[in-house]
């Protein structure tokens, strides 16, 4: 789960650059409008992230400071359709969310973050329920986290 905190500040910044690139590049002037291009245009950013650092040695930056690694099944590096697979089902841990504040119609900002802290910790805890102790969509799409640290390069 710590790996999960910092890899949402680091990806704040590339949220951050890449709204200011669609802002800038549709002229953009008011938050609400064109809302859903941005929404899927910053869902596209994530993929592409997620699916060339997974299918790149297996470690975005987070997961490189905390030493952790995407392998297959066998230990071996992600393919590009297994990263994109992983990043479309990793999303399993906010949907359920987002579709319990979408349905009850919250719209607070105190709501929002306690459901979706709630939803978080709970697909979290869902891992305990598989026989090995993985994330669902890592089971759903063969993959699986490992502890893994560089060699030496002295």
């Amino acid at each position: 789960m710590a790996c999960f905190l910092y890899e949402g500040v680091l990806l704040f910044g590339v949220l951050m650059i890449s709204g200011y690139l669609f802002s800038s590049l549709t002229q953009q002037r008011h938050a609400l409008v064109g809302r859903h291009a941005l929404q899927a245009f910053l869902f596209v950013v994530l993929g592409i992230y997620f699916v060339w650092f997974w299918s790149h040695g297996g470690q975005t930056v987070a997961m490189k400071a905390w030493h952790i690694r995407l392998v297959d099944q066998h230990g071996r590096p992600v393919t590009q359709l297994r990263a994109l697979g992983r990043y479309l089902l990793s999303w399993l841990w906010f949907v359920p969310a987002l579709l319990a504040l979408w349905l009850g119609e919250l719209h607070g900002g105190a709501a929002i973050g306690s459901v979706l802290i709630t939803g978080v910790i709970g697909y979290a805890l869902l891992a305990l329920l598989h026989p090995q102790r993985q994330f669902w969509h890592d089971a759903a799409c063969g993959t699986r986290l490992m502890h893994w640290k560089a060699a030496d390069r002295r």
